[in-house]
């Protein structure tokens, strides 16, 4: 789409919708691949985990994240069960709660954090410490304290500061802490330029080009009580494909191969990060895990051999594709505005009673979501909608372009967000943004 000063919503085709969607047949269809395997309607009227949303709006009100545990817990089990022999690590910042932790527990993944507030959550849940792995670019001196004390697996250390910090610590302590070095591989990962985290200009990780990685292992190994466990790539978030992981793998696993050679070090673990998508609209195509694990596997052999080096142990971090698509948000509709605007085009401008605030994707990366009434079902004709937020500023979308009934009712329609994924580390732990409700079988 043509770009325009005001932003993408006034660019010349906006009122036509992106060129993948496609009006349906019928607006009340649910798309199998956008919903949580319990998801279906009976009479217009949706259900998850044998719960009617409906009844939910009714008991807890709206907006409201609702969560699926039977499609969660199987997307954790799909995961562990391919990537058999790696260690995989849930993505708290995807969304955590104590009880989500139990549940990561359950299934057997390790628990990646990144703030001070999904590290308090996943103690409080008695998740195990060992299995934790600690991530963030600005640490602080108390969160790595804590770190420390009780005993986390494994802080990815993102800066020559941090590694001071930890040194400082850990002597302070007396107390050794097991460390996994972050690199930026220069990796352009296919995805939005903020959630792509390889390439060199950008907040994350030692640069291996200008031999800043090498240097931060040296430092590591000069500190008495830091144990350096190996080096954590992470190319991005919503990928695809297998293609940008191996010219990651190739580039770390050659920096791994001169630190055993120069530096004696035989480094026992690689994480490879992951951040796979997931399917937010019909035009994303989310790589199966069977078929990311044999890809991924080959790539790391492939690689080891070429090296002449044994194979580290491998960890992934999935990220939102084991909890994203078991998790949407439930809206009610307030207004319903047709905009006529020039050559007599109208938009239709549906409002709910959240926005921006449950989720700041849209504002933030211009990402695409897909919704659907959600409580009856309707005979009305399908109408190329935008569904925005009720905060006072004028980028609070939370839908682009979808195609809705064209007879919403307003404060009794339902409209159901699929899939969404909200961040503890942006909330903060203990505090709710839409309430939060959890169907099961």
């Amino acid at each position: 789409m043509p770009s325009h000063e005001a932003g993408w919503a006034h660019a010349e085709g906006a009122l036509k919708g992106p060129s993948w969607l496609r009006q349906p047949s019928d607006p009340n269809a649910l798309v199998p691949s956008l919903w949580s395997s319990t998801a279906h309607k009976v009479d217009g009227d949706l259900t998850i985990g044998g719960v009617a949303v409906a009844d939910l709006v009714a008991e807890h009100m709206t907006p409201a994240y609702v969560l699926d545990e039977a499609d969660l817990r199987a997307r954790a089990r799909s995961f562990r069960d391919a990537f058999a022999t790696f260690d995989v690590f849930y993505a708290g910042k995807a969304f955590l709660c104590t009880t989500v932790a139990r549940w990561i527990a359950e299934e057997g993944l390790s628990l990646d954090v990144c703030t001070g507030g999904e590290l308090t959550v996943a103690l409080r849940a008695d998740f195990d410490p060992a299995r934790i792995g600690f991530h963030g670019n600005n640490k602080s001196y108390a969160e790595l304290r804590r770190a420390v004390d009780a005993g986390v697996g494994r802080i990815i250390v993102d800066s020559f500061a941090e590694i001071e910090r930890l040194d400082e610590i850990t002597k302070d302590l007396g107390r050794t802490a097991k460390v996994m070095v972050r690199v930026t591989a220069g990796v352009e990962a296919h995805t939005h330029e903020y959630i792509a985290t390889a390439h060199e200009d950008q907040k994350f990780g030692f640069s291996i080009t200008s031999g800043d990685a090498y240097a931060a292992v040296q430092m590591v190994r000069a500190a008495k009580k830091l144990k350096l466990l190996g080096l954590h790539s992470h190319i991005g978030s919503q990928i695809f494909d297998s293609s940008g992981f191996e010219v990651a793998a190739r580039r770390v696993l050659a920096l791994h191969a001169r630190i055993a050679d120069e530096l004696g070090v035989a480094m026992p673990e690689l994480d490879l990060g992951g951040g796979f998508g997931i399917a937010y609209t019909t035009q994303d195509d989310p790589s199966d895990p069977a078929q990311l694990a044999t890809e991924m596997s080959k790539i790391v052999e492939h690689e080891c051999r070429a090296l002449g080096i044994d194979q580290p142990r491998l960890s992934i971090e999935p990220g939102r594709a084991i909890v994203g698509p078991a998790v949407c948000t439930v809206y009610t509709v307030g207004t319903v505005k047709p905009v006529v605007l020039d050559g007599g085009a109208v938009r239709t401008y549906v409002s709910v009673d959240g926005g921006m605030s449950d989720n700041i994707r849209t504002a933030l990366y211009d990402a695409d979501y897909s919704c659907t009434l959600a409580n009856r079902h309707s005979e009305a004709d399908a109408v190329l909608s935008r569904v925005v937020g009720r905060h006072c500023e004028a980028g609070d979308i939370v839908v682009k372009d979808e195609f809705l009934p064209g007879d919403l009712v307003l404060s009794l329609d339902v409209l159901q967000l699929q899939p969404h994924a909200a961040s503890a580390g942006d909330r903060g732990a203990g505090r709710r943004g839409a309430g939060d409700r959890a169907p099961r079988d």
